[in-house]
């Protein structure tokens, strides 16, 4: 007898999959900074990845059919959002140049963190106990990362940690006001005020580039714009809960690449630090997941906006302000109901 057509992975192992594709060519994207950040100052890296990107991000835009202008609903937050993601992009470019890469990342994963926590003056939301212990492991996790007091803290840690808190002031912006702006809006605002601040910068810090760095500044761009893509596909294929979670991989791919280029060994502090703040961000994660409110956490796509790449939304655009992270779950248990129960009766109501 002969089987039926054979089934491919299901949706979710489809975005999963993309999911770890997209976060692996971010820390490729990353690894390839580090290896210029040993020569290029970060303003000249963020220029040139800038200057690269701007022909990519202007067909990506084309997509954008709304009507409208370039003029901001919300001037103030767009002004607050853009200083944030350049000081992000500035902060998490230099980290990346003086650090070993598993550090860096395990002080920009308390991102989501620190969203949780900024979600409650600026969206209004409440948080409650096990979240408040969630994130208070989590940023104990950078403790131990840090080490403050037995390690000479330098300028690599405030940077990072400068980009982890503006990373998670702009999503957790967006997540305030992406309903009221047009997408261009908030994606070019960052780039040209990156664009036209390092270019002030440059004849203070410019070093002639051969025309392999060269090369190596347009690698940037594409390979972010190529990163950021596939995250949408995979927000567009998988449940955001499934998909979320891949970000933690670049923990992996960031000690494969320390190992192999820079002669990087993580010591058992930043290891462990690492499994803390990954294991808090999941537990928020997969807790919030669960439940029809809004959960910032799934806001920033689980990687940080330098203001250099596209960072939009599953379908090009940001999420409203109002989307549950959990609405791909509720969405679904409504269709796959039974006729005359409702979907949402058989999910838990939240806590």
């Amino acid at each position: 007898m002969s089987g039926g057509p054979a089934r491919g992975p299901s949706p979710d192992v489809r975005g999963a999959l993309l999911g770890l594709a997209a976060f692996g060519i971010f820390a490729a994207h990353d690894a390839i900074i580090k290896g210029l950040g040993g020569t290029y100052s970060p303003f000249q890296i963020v220029f040139f990845s800038v200057l690269f990107s701007f022909p990519l991000t202007t067909i990506y835009l084309m997509r954008d059919l709304s009507e409208g202008n370039l003029i901001p609903h919300h001037p103030w937050w767009i002004l607050s959002r853009t200083a944030a993601v350049v000081g992000t992009a500035v902060g998490a470019f230099y980290a990346f140049s003086v650090l070993p890469l598993t550090q860096v990342y395990a002080i920009l994963f308390a991102s989501p963190l620190l969203i949780t926590v900024l979600s409650i003056p600026i969206l209004g939301e409440t948080v409650r106990l096990r979240r408040w212990a969630a994130v208070g492991a989590g940023l104990a996790g950078v403790l131990i990362v840090l080490r403050p007091g037995t390690v000479e803290l330098g300028l690599g840690h405030a940077a990072a940690l400068l980009a982890a808190v503006g990373a998670a002031y702009g999503a957790v912006v967006v997540r305030r006001i992406g309903r009221e702006e047009r997408p261009v809006v908030l994606m070019l605002y960052p780039m040209v005020a990156n664009f036209v601040l390092m270019a002030c910068l440059m004849p203070l810090v410019y070093e002639p580039m051969p025309l392999g760095d060269l090369a190596a500044m347009a690698a940037v761009a594409g390979l972010a714009f190529c990163a950021t893509l596939a995250v949408i596909l995979a927000y567009r294929v998988g449940d955001s809960s499934v998909v979320a979670p891949m970000q933690y991989s670049q923990i992996v791919w960031a000690t494969l690449y320390g190992a192999v280029f820079f002669d990087e060994t993580p010591d058992r502090y930043t290891v462990l630090g690492a499994a803390v703040v990954i294991g808090s961000g999941l537990y928020i994660l997969f807790r919030e997941a669960r439940v029809s409110a809004v959960a910032p956490v799934l806001s920033g796509r689980g990687r940080i906006d330098t203001g250099t790449t596209p960072r939009m939304g599953r379908r090009g655009a940001p999420e409203p302000r109002g989307r549950a992270p959990g609405q791909d779950a509720v969405r679904r248990a409504t269709m796959q109901a039974p006729p005359g129960r409702g979907g949402l009766a058989n999910l838990r109501r939240p806590e």
